[in-house]
């Protein structure tokens, strides 16, 4: 097993503001104040940073896999710009209904990120914005922690129970994690 420190990040509503009309090209991808400063920060306190996005628009023919390289290429760079760095991406591109393994809420892509970075799933920490990020989490033994930006706090309002850490934004949960 490796003893690399890794902390997983949902991309839209994590990182970038999110659109219900989909981040459709490298222009639509825009940060979220504070997101691309605590992906440095993780950076720089030893932390390897690991993206697991849904991405059905690429399923649903509203941008194609060149088009998301461009958008992942495009916050990569931004990241780097500050220092950063962005160790690898996951995304799936299946629709909703394909039943596939790697779609969050199942924890297929966390799964796999596991048994490429042969690492323990349960000391590291997952942040994400929605339901489906948290039980996806909880799924693979990961530590969820939600954020309220893009669809955290419709997440909290429909989910006021949840029994895990909870932040305004990810610099604030890249502050909780350098804490402990």
């Amino acid at each position: 097993m490796s003893t690399a420190k890794y902390v997983l990040l949902d991309r839209d509503g994590v990182i970038n503001q999110d659109s219900g009309d989909f981040i459709k090209s490298a222009d639509e991808w825009l940060p979220i104040k504070g997101s691309l400063e605590a992906i440095a920060l993780l950076n720089q306190h030893g932390y390897q940073v690991v993206v697991i996005t849904n991405q059905s628009g690429v399923g649903r023919g509203h941008y194609s896999d060149a088009t998301l390289t461009e958008i992942h290429l495009k916050m990569i760079h931004m990241v780097e710009a500050l220092g950063g760095k962005i160790k690898h991406i996951y995304y799936c591109p299946h629709l909703p209904d394909a039943d596939c393994k790697c779609r969050k809420p199942k924890p297929g892509m966390l799964e796999q990120f596991g048994k490429d970075a042969q690492v323990d799933l349960t000391d590291i920490y997952f942040i994400g914005d929605s339901l489906r990020d948290i039980e996806a989490g909880i799924a693979a033994g990961a530590k969820p922690l939600l954020v309220k930006t893009g669809n955290g706090t419709k997440t909290l309002a429909a989910n006021p129970d949840l029994n895990i850490p909870i932040f305004e934004n990810l610099y604030d949960a890249a502050e909780y994690i350098l804490s402990r």
